[in-house]
């Protein structure tokens, strides 16, 4: 049995939950609120199981792990259909390259923690913050525009027809950019592989407001 720890909003646990369904397994899911009690993902229990204190976290087995990106390989290694990865070694380098530039160098700046600390210690008002959000996750997805534009071929998804683990990160970033207003006239390519996303059962599934632990 899977036990998926996560939060509705998180982008990162709403990549593993398009994993997830797109290779139709099932889980036991434990919500774990950002906001409530002072952020049950501080609380000494789920520290001993994440010491980063973030989420998600799965449990297999022996195996605790958390990092979106790890747990999604460990699916894509442990249940290999559908894959989520090209089967070209060049094209398996683009889309880890464009799914890293989103989970390592975009989605860090949205951070409930990050932006805590901008308002918290850094006395950012709203138009701080607003600026900050506006220059990091708008800069950061006008590259990916820029990425998916240098393609060869271009898909209906990010690296082929059919959706992998680029477009698993697309998409829950894209739902953070409309959250905080970000300007996506400019990056149609991006905006067109999100619409072919969702109209998919196992994207529209993911969405959080569609999840238990929604509020």
């Amino acid at each position: 049995m899977i036990r998926f720890h996560g939060y509705f909003r998180s982008s990162a646990s709403y990549r593993c939950r398009i994993g997830f369904n797109l290779k139709g397994i099932g889980y036991e899911f434990v919500p774990v609120h950002l906001l409530n009690e002072g952020g049950q993902q501080k609380k000494p229990d789920y520290q001993a199981l994440n010491p980063q204190m973030l989420v998600p976290t799965l449990e297999a087995g022996d195996l605790t792990v958390g990092q979106s990106l790890a747990i999604l390989e460990w699916l894509d290694e442990t249940h290999p259909e559908p894959p989520l990865l090209p089967a070209n070694a060049d094209d398996r380098a683009r889309a880890r390259a464009f799914a890293l530039a989103i989970a390592c160098d975009t989605h860090p700046f949205q951070n409930l923690r990050v932006l805590q600390y901008l308002r918290d210690d850094l006395a950012q008002d709203k138009d701080g913050v607003d600026r900050w959000l506006q220059r990091w996750l708008g800069g950061g997805l006008a590259a990916c525009e820029q990425l998916l534009a240098a393609r060869e071929n271009q898909t209906t998804f990010c690296f082929g027809e059919t959706p992998g683990l680029a477009d698993i990160c697309l998409v829950p970033q894209l739902f953070s950019a409309r959250r905080f207003n970000i300007d996506l006239s400019n990056m149609p390519r991006i905006v067109a592989i999100d619409e072919a996303c969702n109209a998919l059962s196992a994207f529209a599934d993911a969405h959080p407001s569609k999840q238990p632990d929604a509020d």
